[in-house]
């Protein structure tokens, strides 16, 4: 119950905001409602305007680890760097099983939720769809949509039997559709032993033999609920064995600048540990004899210089 009224909220402000409902009664934002509540990003845009996070930015997220991710949280909501004020947050979910766990997952986000099917609702949406176009509305609706670089992300309330949302055919459809991207489903998949042949990350709940049924799909690239965090179309999906973050697209670039930096802190900590002669305290988290503490500033600058010389 908990996970649905978390969609409901979610599906209740999207309805508000949308007095003509587009795409055959589905909950989902118009182009100017996309860009009215994504305005923070400044950047390129799909045509349904969609955030479009360069893929130069998608490239170096994929050196990312969730810790880099979270730290960068702290402060207030909108500022995406440590040391403001207000409580610290995170767009970590974890809990997920891992296809595979080696591989990362980074990608833009298009969302989706799904709500349990019931007769009289799904007759009217069905009709609204046809009127539109749209011979069915069902998962393959919202798979037909996706970009190179996407990452579907879809709600399935934690469903088993009857939550699948691909098999190991549209999971194919998925790789060669997005090449760099991937899955992730509150819910479940079907086919294991095919899927796992393919290599393309994906993070799921639950595995079940049933096709996906008793279900209506409810919205499209609006807020959704994954686990304790809010996902918005176009957030940046970076998912490694850990679990998974949702980036806003207007903060990715500040994080992968800070992780500049935490990548070097943590070369020049393990070099200085290397040579035995300190002990963890006199280099983590920070030197604290002031010639070391000069010395890591001058490696930082250096390797700084040397890391965006390279971009």
């Amino acid at each position: 119950m908990k996970r649905l009224n978390g969609f409901f909220l979610a599906a209740c402000l999207a309805a508000l905001l949308a007095p003509a409902l587009a795409h055959a009664q589905l909950w989902t934002w118009t182009h100017e409602q996309m860009l009215d509540y994504t305005k923070a990003w400044t950047g390129d845009r799909f045509p349904d305007g969609r955030p479009k996070v360069p893929d130069a930015l998608l490239n170096r997220a994929r050196g990312l680890s969730q810790e880099e991710v979270i730290v960068n949280f702290g402060g207030d909501a909108g500022s995406g760097g440590r040391g403001g004020q207000g409580p610290r947050y995170s767009q970590f979910t974890g809990g997920w099983q891992v296809l595979h766990p080696g591989k990362m997952l980074v990608g833009r986000a298009v969302t989706a939720a799904f709500m349990p099917a019931r007769p009289d609702l799904d007759a009217v949406v069905t009709a609204k769809a046809k009127e539109k176009g749209i011979d069915t509305l069902n998962n393959q609706h919202v798979i037909d949509m996706l970009q190179p670089g996407d990452v579907l992300v879809v709600d399935l309330y934690g469903k088993d039997e009857g939550g699948t949302i691909v098999g190991d055919n549209l999971f194919y459809y998925i790789l060669q559709t997005t090449q760099t991207g991937g899955l992730v489903v509150n819910g479940g998949i079907r086919d294991l032993q095919g899927i796992a042949e393919m290599d393309m990350p994906a993070y799921y709940r639950t595995t079940h033999p049933s096709a996906i049924g008793g279900v209506t799909l409810a919205a499209v690239n609006v807020p959704i609920r994954i686990g304790d965090v809010t996902v918005m179309p176009g957030d940046v999906v970076v998912g490694d064995r850990e679990g998974v973050a949702f980036v806003p697209p207007h903060l990715m670039e500040h994080v992968l600048d800070v992780a500049d930096t935490t990548h070097i802190h943590d070369e020049w900590t393990r070099k200085k540990f290397a040579e035995h002669k300190y002990k963890s305290s006199d280099i983590y988290g920070s030197p604290k004899d002031p010639e070391l503490k000069k010395e890591y500033e001058e490696y930082l600058k250096k390797r700084l210089a040397e890391i965006r010389s390279q971009r």
